[in-house]
């Protein structure tokens, strides 16, 4: 997870929030998906088109993928196999 200083999180607080405050239990993952794309194009709308900043979308992107399976979805898993026993 990217370590952002406090008082950067306050002005990416205000665009987090105003996302939060759409999603409910009728947000479909192609919404999340819209999204999530969108940010990345505003992401390389203001950087512009250059490898490095496409490098930079990519590997955010696969960044949050790794730290919201590391800390939703494993331990998710982990509770499921305590409740229902494991596979292998």
């Amino acid at each position: 997870m990217p370590y952002i200083l406090p008082a950067d999180r306050a002005k990416l607080q205000t665009a987090t929030d105003a996302i939060a405050s759409v999603i409910d239990a009728n947000t479909t993952a192609g919404d999340l998906n819209y999204m999530i794309s969108l940010m990345a194009k505003a992401y390389m709308d203001a950087k512009g088109l250059r490898y490095e900043h496409l490098n930079a979308v990519v590997g955010a992107l696969d960044s949050c993928k790794a730290e919201f399976q590391r800390r939703v979805v494993a331990p998710y898993e982990d509770r499921k196999i305590g409740e229902n026993g494991d596979v292998y």
